[in-house]
């Protein structure tokens, strides 16, 4: 009888020991798959475990009709370089790839479920006119995309919403897109860098954000603005190459305060280079304005505390001659024509050690009252050569 009882005691024990085990095993370690041993990009994203891995895409094309949903944290989806072409043929306003936790309801991923530490890597998508985003992420916290390229889509390059911890692009091609390049509303602490945009309708937007570092990017040919800056602070831009927007250069707005620009090349804008509308304690500050039109810099009246120091405002000149033809041509009215300093705001400003060259007007516009001691600080107020 007492064996018995022992025994008893021991095989209880034992189960107990077993049931803990398996009640307090975690989730399966986060694994490496290829996409060559599953039937779509898509199953084999979904073969992940909720602790995330590696998803590697090999060379070719592959069309999507749906989104390729991502809703696991720490995971890679990395392509073959270029040759890895993700199509998007879906027409009815949806992404190529949409990054979100799968609670997130449409307003809101509960606390628990915020997905961490995505990655996108070494990849091509692509839209047509009648598709969305080529990369949407929702509320991803320290996110990271370069060696991509966002091409021709219907709506944004890349949409990170909310992302609020640390997200990062670099190194990224993008092209063609039929609204934002890149943009980005409620995140912080972000850095884009080393970018290249080209011709669409806007290369950046940065909405509702904080501590924005946009440095070493390349912006031609957009169809409307280079950047749009709003309700964000804490913020620098340096070291781009802003040229040819049909749009303006820069556009600071709504609220914007403690925003450094500087180092920038502003170049040929057609509407303008940098405009302040709702800009405070902001510095500018070492830029090259080269042929922007109507102005180089405005400081709106709802702008003040800006400091405009050290930056260079001029036309084609070279020494001993003039690049461009002051003659209109049908395509650009006075292509040598450069604008220098508009103020219209009465709040306080300090503009000190400037260079205006070859302008088309007068250096710097505004009322007498706003101007008068401003000429006497800055150098060469040449309207011509």
């Amino acid at each position: 009888m007492l064996r018995f009882y022992l025994t008893a005691m021991v095989s209880l024990t034992l189960l107990g020991v077993v049931a803990q085990a398996e009640d307090t095993a975690g989730p399966a370690p986060a694994m490496m798959v290829s996409v060559s041993d599953h039937p779509s990009i898509q199953a084999a994203i979904d073969s992940l475990p909720t602790s995330g891995g590696i998803v590697q895409i090999p060379p070719g094309i592959f069309e999507l009709s749906e989104p390729l949903k991502i809703r696991t944290s720490d995971t890679l989806i990395r392509g073959s370089g270029a040759a890895t072409h993700l199509k998007n043929n879906n027409a009815d306003g949806l992404p190529a790839i949409e990054i979100a936790a799968a609670t997130y309801d449409g307003k809101k991923t509960p606390k628990d479920d915020v997905l961490w530490r995505v990655q996108i890597v070494d990849l091509q998508v692509t839209g047509n006119p009648n598709s969305g985003d080529g990369l949407l992420a929702r509320e991803v916290n320290e996110i990271f995309i370069h060696s991509v390229t966002v091409s021709r889509n219907g709506r944004h390059g890349i949409f990170l919403d909310r992302c609020y911890e640390d997200p990062r692009i670099s190194d990224n091609l993008i092209t063609y897109n039929k609204a934002d390049g890149i943009r980005l509303e409620g995140n912080h602490d972000i850095v884009v860098s080393a970018n290249h945009f080209e011709e669409n309708q806007t290369g950046l937007q940065c909405l509702d954000s904080f501590n924005l570092c946009m440095n070493g990017n390349n912006l031609d040919d957009h169809l409307g603005d280079g950047v749009i800056i709003e309700n964000t602070y804490g913020s620098v831009l340096s070291g781009n190459m802003i040229e040819e927007c049909n749009g303006w250069g820069i556009i600071i707005d709504r609220d914007c305060y403690g925003i450094t620009i500087s180092a920038n090349v502003i170049a040929h804008e057609f509407t303008g280079g940098i405009d302040l509308r709702d800009a405070h304690g902001c510095a500018i500050s070492a830029n090259t304005f080269t042929l922007a039109k109507n102005a180089g810099l405005a400081i709106r009246k709802g702008s003040g505390r800006v400091t405009v120091t050290g930056n260079n405002f001029c036309n084609s000149y070279t020494g001993d001659k003039n690049r461009r033809d002051s003659v209109s041509t049908k395509h650009e009215p006075e292509p040598d024509a450069a604008a220098g300093l508009l103020i219209e705001t009465d709040e306080p400003i300090v503009v000190v050690g400037n260079m205006f060259s070859g302008m088309d007007g007068d250096p710097i516009v505004g009322s007498d009252k706003i101007i008068q001691a401003q000429l006497q600080t800055n150098l060469g107020m040449s309207k011509t050569k």
